[in-house]
Parts: C-alpha cells; sequence; structure tokens
C-alpha cells in the first residue's frame, strides 16, 4: 500500500472534535437545569465543584457509587431511543445510595463511543439530566469519548458515577439487621438495567421475536418492555428513611433475590415465601422461554421486584400505610431468620443466604 501523502488530521484518524462540542452545545441547557445550590461550577470546567455546605450537608458521610447500563443499551440502539437508557442510569445510581439511607447529592457520566453522533450523545446526556432534574440532583460534569477501533461502528457505553450524603447515625449499612424483621417488596418496572444478555438471547434468538412485537405475555410491545425505565425510590422511601423506620434496604439487580438481599444479611439469613408477589408477564415469557429453575431465575432476574425493606414487626403497619397511601402495593415476601446450622456446619460462614419456604 502507497503510504498516504500530506496531512493527516484527528478527523481523519476518526475522531471529530467538533461533533463533540456539538453534542455537548446542544445538552448544555438541560444539564444547567440540574444545578443545585451546591454546584460552584459551570458547564466545561475540568472538574466540577461543589460546596457540601452550600447543599446543607456539611459533616455528613459521603456515599459514592458508580454502574452502567449493561446490554440494554443493544436494545436501545436497535429501537434508536437513546434518552431512556440515561434516565435508566441515573435512576439505579440513585437506588444504589439510597439503599446506604444517603440522598443523592450529584452525578457524572461518561459516554464512550467508536463514531460520535451529536444526535445520540445529545439524547444520552439529555437522559441523565432529566433524570437529576427530577430527583433533585446535579449533573456536575462527565466526560465524552470517541475512541475509533475500539467501539464498533454505532457502538457506546454509558457509565455513571454519584454522591450522595448521609448523616453518620443513619447510615444504613447492615448492622440493624436482625431476626424477626419482615421483608417488604416493591415491585420492579420490568427488567431495570440486569439480565438483559439472557433476555435478548431468550426473546431475540430463540424465540425470534422483534422489538415490535406483542407476545400474549405482555401489554404492550417487546421493544417498550425492555426499555421500561428502571423505577427509581428515591422521593416513595425518603419519608421513611426520615423517620428511621427502615432498618434495612436492598436494591434487587444484577445477581437478583439471592445475590443482593445477602449483602446486608450479616449473620441471618432470609426465608421467601413463594408465591408471596405477583410475576410480571414479561418474566413468565423469559424463564419459560430460557427452561431455568427456580433458582437461576432468581439469580438471572428481578422477578418482579425492585427493592426490598427490612422492617421490624411493629413498623410494617406505618410502613404500608405510607406507601400504599402513595398507591405503591407493597408485598410481604419473607422474613429475616436465624442461620440454619446442621452438626457439621457450627463453623458457618458469616454471610447470611436466602433460602426458600417450603
Amino acid at each position: 500500500m502507497e503510504p498516504m501523502k500530506g496531512p493527516i488530521t484527528y478527523r481523519d484518524a476518526g475522531v471529530d472534535i467538533d461533533a463533540q462540542e456539538a453534542a455537548l452545545s446542544q445538552a448544555k441547557q438541560a444539564i444547567r437545569a440540574t444545578f443545585t445550590p451546591g454546584v460552584l461550577s459551570d458547564v466545561g470546567l475540568f472538574g466540577g465543584l461543589f460546596d457540601l455546605h452550600a447543599a446543607g450537608v456539611g459533616g455528613q458521610i459521603l456515599v459514592a457509587s458508580a454502574d452502567g447500563v449493561g446490554t440494554k443499551l443493544e436494545v436501545a440502539i436497535r429501537a434508536g431511543i437513546y434518552d431512556t437508557v440515561g434516565r435508566d442510569l441515573v435512576q439505579h445510581c440513585i437506588n444504589d445510595v439510597l439503599v446506604q439511607g444517603a440522598r443523592p447529592l450529584f452525578f457524572l457520566d461518561y459516554v464512550g463511543t467508536g463514531r460520535l453522533e451529536p444526535s445520540v450523545v445529545s439524547g444520552l446526556i439529555g437522559g441523565c439530566a432529566a433524570a437529576c432534574r427530577d430527583h433533585g440532583l446535579a449533573l456536575l460534569g462527565g466526560e465524552t469519548a470517541e475512541m475509533p477501533g475500539l467501539y464498533a461502528e454505532g457502538d457506546f457505553d454509558l457509565v455513571g458515577f454519584i454522591v450522595g450524603a448521609v448523616a453518620r447515625e443513619r447510615v444504613l449499612d447492615g448492622s440493624r439487621v436482625r431476626e424477626g424483621q419482615v421483608l417488604l417488596a416493591l415491585e420492579s418496572s420490568g427488567l431495570h438495567t440486569n439480565g438483559y444478555s439472557l433476555a435478548r438471547k431468550v426473546l431475540f434468538e430463540r424465540l425470534g421475536l422483534g422489538l415490535d412485537d406483542h407476545p400474549p405475555e405482555l401489554d404492550c410491545s417487546v421493544g417498550e418492555a425492555l426499555l421500561a425505565p428502571h423505577r427509581c425510590y428515591l422521593e416513595l422511601l425518603w419519608p421513611l428513611l426520615e423517620e428511621e423506620r427502615l432498618a434495612g434496604l436492598a436494591h434487587i439487580t444484577g445477581g437478583g433475590l439471592l445475590d443482593n438481599l445477602p449483602r446486608i444479611l450479616g449473620e441471618y439469613d432470609a426465608l421467601l415465601e413463594p408465591g408471596s408477589w405477583p410475576l410480571p408477564g414479561l418474566m413468565r415469557l423469559l424463564v419459560e422461554g430460557a427452561g431455568i429453575d427456580r433458582d437461576e431465575a432468581h439469580r438471572a432476574f428481578n422477578m418482579g421486584v425492585g427493592m426490598v425493606l427490612f422492617v421490624e414487626p411493629e413498623e410494617e403497619a406505618a410502613v404500608r400505610a405510607h406507601l400504599e397511601g402513595q398507591g405503591e402495593p407493597v408485598h410481604r415476601i419473607g422474613s429475616v431468620v436465624a442461620p440454619e446450622r446442621s452438626g457439621q456446619d457450627s463453623e458457618r460462614s458469616s454471610k447470611g443466604v436466602v433460602r426458600w419456604a417450603r
């Protein structure tokens, strides 16, 4: 091959700085609309500045988390819909700090792509900004990286970083979980942001469905079911956290009920009652299509549960009254129990497990 003659620009190499500026320009108004009293910087600085005292949380404990949308992005690319996955990301991250008792303060996003399409990137950032604005946290900054050769044409990744704050004495870390507490489940709005690798394989490959198909198990199209936004539980649960009515919270994400409840069980076990909450049609379709057993299903998918509340029995009525007063269905799905031990298992690991009631 004859060597290329003349200058080679950054655009020739696959990176279009002007497209990046265009995408940011389209998103600036939406980003600024999220700014809260703690924000000290404008869009475009090297780092976002945030004043904890101006935000009213000086002296509190900071809680930080990072996550991605995962292969739900592939469904968004198929559908050509980009703003909802931005909302997914923010609301997933809010839930992750909420379960520690923290109120979210600010969020940062990262978009990596092979070739930057301003309309796509502005849609992703716009979705993040809309969710931040709706839930009262600032979109403080972010990064957009165009990396030709690393991402295939049309591919991108979306990652988020969140920081919240909680008073030290109100941190939820599993230390308040006790035997006898009841487990109350709040419903999910679909798969949320987990289980999509298996879901796509079952729906698109094994069952041969398309995004516009309407199988009888669903009351909407496959695409609408798969792109339903990840629920945010902040506004629903915050009054209960302020009143200190919750002993613990578990966000049911990757790993489902079986892997997420043990994260705060400590030495105790969770005993779940099969059939104690409604199984959505999407979950039935996926489980039957995959041909998987109960445990695999409850690790791969959330099975209709997005959040689990650990509640003292004497607090259950007040918690239910608050939630049901907001129109929220509440399902008692089990309880915290003493660990199951046998004669040979007296030295069992201190990490609790999830068991099914017989």
